[in-house]
């Protein structure tokens, strides 16, 4: 059951995809997405790594400790979603919206750890997950934040020359 999970979680990333990529903001989708990817495989190595989260189902085991269709497809995925349904939102807007994804997620994955051998808790609990994930989500805006800052500034240096 749970090759079959991880089968279905990666033909929906590889089918979103397409339109996540497409429209004006290219390059902040590509950085948002290459960006969430490598900090959620760091945390997750160090997770991994200290023995507070295992994962006995996982495509490839002998390369990798961390599932990396988490890592560097579903929460990239999800970061790029987050961030353009918050791009021009204030903080308290972006607040309740990363709530949006954060409970959800939190649930999810009590429910599957309990439920399923995707992933084992070791030291790590319900809330230790909603952290986490609002961390990488506040950290990945805060960066999609300073480029537009320096996209401005780059835009105000134009008209001066």
């Amino acid at each position: 059951m749970e090759k079959k999970l991880l089968n279905l979680l990666t033909s929906l990333c590889f089918i979103s995809l397409p339109f996540l990529f497409k429209g004006s903001k290219m390059r902040e989708t590509l950085v948002i997405f290459f960006s969430k990817g490598v900090l959620a495989t760091l945390i997750d190595a160090y997770v991994v790594g200290t023995k507070r989260v295992a994962y006995p189902v996982r495509p490839f085991p002998k390369i990798f400790k961390t599932n990396i269709i988490y890592d560097i497809l579903f929460f990239p995925i999800l970061s790029v979603i987050w961030v353009k349904i918050s791009y021009s939102d204030k903080f308290w807007k972006i607040l309740m919206k990363s709530l949006i994804f954060s409970v959800p997620m939190s649930i999810g994955q009590w429910y599957m750890e309990r439920n399923t051998k995707l992933f084992k808790w070791r030291k790590w609990t319900v809330f230790h997950t909603f952290g986490s994930v609002n961390f990488t989500l506040f950290t990945i805006r805060g960066f999609v934040g300073l480029l537009k800052i320096l996209d401005k500034l780059k835009g105000n240096q134009k008209v001066i020359e």
